[in-house]
């Protein structure tokens, strides 16, 4: 049985997958947690066979928390499994490491064929509307014709701005230092085509961040 840890901040989303699973053969539910920094004090004392974790978390973020699982535990599988936006974080997701996206609107057996598909077949699992522009292989990201214009940690940079973060607790959360902040700041001004935060953050809620 694939062994599944849930990583979600809502106690309603982690009950009711565990109702859920629990009531199949192929998916063990072993845990949940709730914020980043807990998932890797689980998975030191836990065998995990794959994760389902949420973009949004306190502590730390789930792209952020993905780069660091596929550093520190690679034969773990993770799915981000969000209500953000696919079109907007999920190539950002796969460069980080994540192993598919999958989106809180789907239906209960398109998640269960992700989970299974992700565990038993070695590929990234996306929406077949998104897999329509992108080419995708059991390693990542092929060079294709659809690339978002942001990179991973940039969106990560903006999602906190847009957040309301200050450059110094940006820099605490994302293990970099506040020149470096700026820098990515300065950037997405540039690719974004704006002067200023106020309209930086627009544009980062123009994105659904």
């Amino acid at each position: 049985m694939i062994k599944l840890l849930v990583v979600d901040q809502h106690p309603i989303i982690s009950k009711g997958l565990e109702l859920i699973f629990n009531t199949t053969q192929e998916i063990n539910f072993i845990g949940s947690v709730s914020d980043g920094e807990t998932l890797f004090s689980f998975i030191s004392e836990n065998r995990v066979d794959l994760i389902l974790i949420e973009i949004d978390l306190p502590k730390l973020n789930g792209i952020t928390a993905v780069r660091r699982l596929k550093q520190e535990y690679p034969n773990i599988k993770v799915i981000i499994f969000s209500a953000q936006p696919e079109d907007v974080y999920a190539v950002s997701a796969i460069k980080a490491g994540a192993d598919g996206y999958v989106q809180k609107t789907t239906d209960i057996i398109t998640l269960k064929n992700a989970i299974t598909s992700v565990y038993n077949d070695d590929k990234v699992y996306l929406s077949d509307t998104l897999n329509k522009r992108l080419s995708i292989n059991s390693k990542g990201i092929k060079n294709g014709s659809y690339y978002k214009k942001l990179s991973t940690r940039e969106v990560e940079v903006l999602k906190l701005l847009a957040s309301g973060r200050r450059n110094k607790e940006i820099a605490e959360e994302l293990n970099i230092n506040e020149k470096t902040v700026s820098t990515y700041r300065a950037r997405l001004m540039k690719k974004l085509n704006v002067t200023n935060l106020v309209d930086l953050v627009n544009q980062a809620n123009s994105l659904h961040l």
